[in-house]
């Protein structure tokens, strides 16, 4: 397709993350824009698997990619064989299922809630000086996910919006 630099096949099933939402979609454009060549990476709640499959064909030497729900988890690994992305790695529960530390990045498009509680978690799984790309916290949580990062050792880089949603890149003190 004239003017499309990647095309990816994603059948959505049940799952979240097709790329049209704003929060998808804020990952996606973000992610052109990150040191991914090489990289070993985590998407932390996969739903279809659309971020880590991108992730992959930007140059992500492995990644991992986990979600508490069953259909992600099947839906991640079948997106993955329709895209030919053969160095994904997924897992079906936790942060805790994750086998693997010292990610040079991580990729987090999930709620407030639970980006909050694992801050500190996903702070542990990187490496000095790894980048997080957070999104789905909507516009008036900007202040409370900025400060819960900076407890949990992370400096704000970047911080965009579209709609109501907001997307930040951090990167963990080293």
């Amino acid at each position: 397709i004239p003017g499309v630099k990647w095309e990816l096949v994603i059948n959505p099933k049940m799952a979240f993350g097709t790329g049209h939402h704003e929060t998808t979609w804020q990952c996606i454009a973000a992610i052109e824009h990150l040191p991914l060549h090489g990289a070993k990476v985590l998407d932390y709640g996969c739903g279809t698997g659309i971020l880590a499959i991108l992730a992959s064909k930007q140059g992500a030497a492995e990644v991992e990619a986990v979600d508490i729900e069953s259909e992600s988890y099947r839906n991640t690994v079948e997106n993955c064989i329709a895209n030919g992305v053969n160095n994904v790695t997924t897992r079906l529960g936790t942060l805790a299922n994750i086998e693997v530390q010292n990610f040079d990045g991580i990729l987090a498009n999930i709620n407030l809630p639970i980006i909050l509680e694992s801050l500190p978690s996903l702070s542990n799984l990187l490496k000095p000086k790894g980048w997080l790309l957070i999104s789905g916290i909507l516009l008036t949580d900007e202040e409370i996910v900025t400060e819960a990062a900076k407890a949990a050792g992370f400096t704000k880089k970047e911080m965009k919006s579209r709609g109501n949603w907001l997307c930040g890149v951090f990167e963990k003190e080293g």
